[in-house]
């Protein structure tokens, strides 16, 4: 019989997480706290993510939740300097904070929908990773971006969907290759069709057939699959890997 993997450690350990009051920011989490994180949830709902801080913290250890708006330049950088300010560090940093996109074709969306899309998905990624590699420099650390399966390949009817999530791409690699020598890895991950709150609202009773279809594998990913693989990556398992972009998607882009 093969044992599992042990759990990394991440005692004494910071990791920030932006989105992470639900989906899997919620998961990534609940996974850092387990493994001996000081987790500190950035999001946008005080309410999700107070009552998150409070159980990990009641139930698994040191989480802080601070109200993040990842469009707003001066919002992320309070965040990450009350991180500073609280914890003296920050060892990981994952960002997840998105926006998803109603099916529309190229010609019809307009110049409000790419702006309100890119703000998060692409816009919020690059801003936040300004300031969470300078409170790297000097200590190094890992970053984790959370692009999507639509980063690898072209998806119908969401075009600045794609777009995003290939740009997320784009500065994940170019930032590895930039600050490697500083001992900073970013690494991104690109999930599948994952069972979030947004996701069954969305697709309801058929997404038990969605799900058969979207991959080999025949099934939904679940949010805790995609915590494990960003874990992995901040782990100093992945220590000689950066600039990768990991599809986590039951096979769906092969």
């Amino acid at each position: 019989m093969v044992n599992a993997p042990a759990m990394p450690s991440f005692s004494g350990k910071v990791a920030v997480i932006t989105g992470g009051a639900s989906g899997i920011g919620r998961a990534t989490s609940a996974w850092f706290a387990r493994a001996g994180a000081r987790v500190v949830i950035a999001d946008r709902s005080r309410e999700e993510g107070d009552a998150l801080a409070s159980r990990l913290s009641r139930d698994q250890g040191d989480a802080l939740f601070i109200e993040t708006d990842v469009t707003r330049p001066d919002s992320i950088e309070a965040t990450v300097a009350r991180t500073l300010r609280e914890y003296g560090r920050i060892d990981c940093a994952v960002n997840n904070a998105g926006l998803s996109e109603t099916p529309i074709d190229l010609t019809d969306a307009t110049p409000e929908h790419w702006t309100r899309l890119m703000s998060v998905n692409l816009r919020g990624v690059f801003l936040s990773m300004q300031q969470e590699i300078r409170a790297m420099l000097g200590s190094g650390g890992a970053i984790v971006n959370v692009s999507s399966r639509t980063g690898l390949v072209g998806k119908p009817r969401h075009a600045i969907y794609t777009a995003g999530k290939h740009g997320v791409l784009g500065l994940t690699r170019s930032a590895a290759v930039d600050y490697a020598r500083h001992g900073i890895r970013i690494n991104a991950v690109c999930p599948g069709l994952v069972r979030t709150p947004f996701v069954e609202r969305k697709f309801g009773d058929g997404l038990p057939a969605l799900a058969a279809a979207m991959n080999p594998m025949g099934r939904i990913g679940e949010p805790e699959e995609i915590a494990e693989c960003i874990a992995w990556l901040c782990s100093d398992a992945a220590s000689f890997v950066t600039g990768v972009a990991l599809p986590v998607d039951g096979g769906a882009v092969a």
